[in-house]
């Protein structure tokens, strides 16, 4: 993985330690703060509340036709989540950075959203080994503003002294972040302050701290823009619960009265699922009052789902970003809409792509797990031992996020010189990111290489 500077990183606790020293471990800390940020949104925002229920019914329907679900897969189901989130400041990031870090959530991945006219990167925060995963597997997908792609040079500077004046996170936590370095963790006690106000951070604030008209000069220079700046602290966009049938989910939405993004975002429908597919209900309209006593709406909060799959090897990864690209620029306006028909366009255009988990393994395009049906082995050709049943394999679930799937044709209708320059711009642009969080970045891939190439190696001990 990309190397990682140690005098920035701090281990949290293991469960033995931390019980014997009285402190709280990570795994702990982030099941509860993921328990309270889903109490806060069911409600703050009830729909949220509703499609759990309808994710609930449809996930266990799956399973009562005979999905067939280990104890962990089970209990991970019940539990999982992802969030987003937006600053606009390295310190505010940086300041995130060491909150996750408490809860045993670091970076992983670097998502460059620009060329797909998004004017921020992100990280995605996450537990990276595989006992934390098991227990609770929360992330956050955090993003920071880029203003240098603010066009207009007086909102840039306005945006930037906005953003740079504003504390988004009370003292009580810069003190609970200091008693942690100090004691080497967080007592129960302490934990439930720490959580309570974390959370308050991540809440809705109807009250702008900005004017009207400069909250409509942002929003016109581009929404997100306004969503990062215009508000007290960084409100949590969405949380994503993860199903087993997100195409079920879809179609129940709407008749449960949820309005539904048009198509189902990521791979098309298989029989086997690689990496991650999602949908949403569309974001609120929600009331905001501004400075000059003026009042307004804004809408940036909505309820997502998401289907994941099998993490896919580097080599995978190339052939679905190809056969995705290739797909999107010929797919017509009536497919971009219609969630079946795009669908069925995207199957067709995947056929390329194998849906048998031996075909996926053998031809090194996704990861998996392997274990041994006997006590003992005897050192052999790894297809041998499969064939002889001494040997099993399952997929490695993807842990991660997919960048915004224009962005291939964004660059694509470039010329070569200008793809060129986005691209040095973009290696540029990491490191400005990897500066601004203080610590550098798992690489994802590495991480399933990791997993993989340790469940070979236990084959023979």
């Amino acid at each position: 993985m990309t190397s990682r500077n140690s005098k920035h990183y701090i281990q949290p606790e293991s469960k033995v330690k931390a019980r014997l020293s009285g402190f709280i471990c990570a795994d702990e800390l982030r099941d509860k703060f993921s328990r309270a940020m889903s109490d806060m949104y069911k409600k703050e925002v009830p729909l949220y509340g509703a499609l759990l229920e309808l994710v609930k019914d449809v996930n266990q329907e799956v399973i009562n036709n005979g999905e067939d679900l280990t104890d962990d897969e089970t209990h991970r189901f019940s539990v999982e989540r992802h969030g987003a989130i937006r600053v606009g400041t390295a310190k505010e990031l940086s300041t995130l950075r060491k909150i996750f870090e408490v809860m045993g959530m670091f970076p992983v991945g670097y998502y460059d959203l620009s060329v797909a006219g998004v004017p921020v990167h992100s990280t995605a925060f996450r537990p990276v080994d595989e006992d934390s995963l098991k227990h609770n597997p929360f992330r956050i997908f955090t993003s920071l503003l880029r203003p240098e792609l603010i066009g207009n040079d007086t909102l840039r500077e306005q945006a930037c002294k906005i953003v740079e004046k504003r504390e988004i996170f009370s003292q009580k936590v810069i003190l609970l972040l200091e008693k942690y370095h100090q004691q080497g963790g967080l007592t129960y006690a302490q934990a439930t302050d720490f959580i309570e106000e974390v959370v308050r951070t991540f809440c809705w604030h109807s009250d702008a701290i900005v004017s009207t008209d400069i909250y409509e000069k942002m929003s016109r220079e581009h929404r997100l823009v306004a969503d990062i700046v215009c508000f007290r602290g960084p409100h949590i966009n969405h949380l994503t619960p993860r199903t087993l049938d997100i195409d079920a989910v879809q179609e129940r939405m709407k008749k449960a009265g949820i309005t539904p993004k048009d198509v189902i975002e990521g791979p098309p429908r298989r029989q086997n699922a690689i990496l991650l597919r999602q949908t949403s209900f569309r974001a609120l309209s929600e009331s905001i009052n501004f400075t000059d006593g003026k009042y307004g709406n804004h809408v940036a909060r909505f309820g997502e789902i998401e289907q994941r799959g099998i993490a896919l090897t580097r080599k995978g990864r190339a052939l679905y970003d190809s056969l995705l690209t290739t797909a999107l620029q010929h797919e017509d306006a009536e497919m971009k809409t219609h969630n079946s028909l795009h669908q069925e366009y995207l199957e067709k255009a995947f056929r390329e792509f194998p849906d048998d988990l031996e075909k996926l393994r053998c031809d090194d395009l996704a990861y998996f797990r392997y274990s041994k049906t006997v006590s003992r082995l005897e050192k052999a050709d790894l297809n041998s031992l499969i064939k002889a049943g001494v040997v099993t394999f399952e997929p490695i679930i993807y842990e991660d996020f997919l960048p915004i799937s224009a962005a291939g044709i964004f660059k694509s209708n470039l010329d070569n010189t200008i793809a060129d320059e986005i691209g040095m711009r973009n290696m540029e642009q990491k490191d400005v990111f990897i500066n601004a969080l203080g610590v550098s970045i798992y690489d994802e891939f590495e991480l399933y290489e990791k997993i993989q190439r340790e469940s070979l190696e236990h084959l023979f001990l």
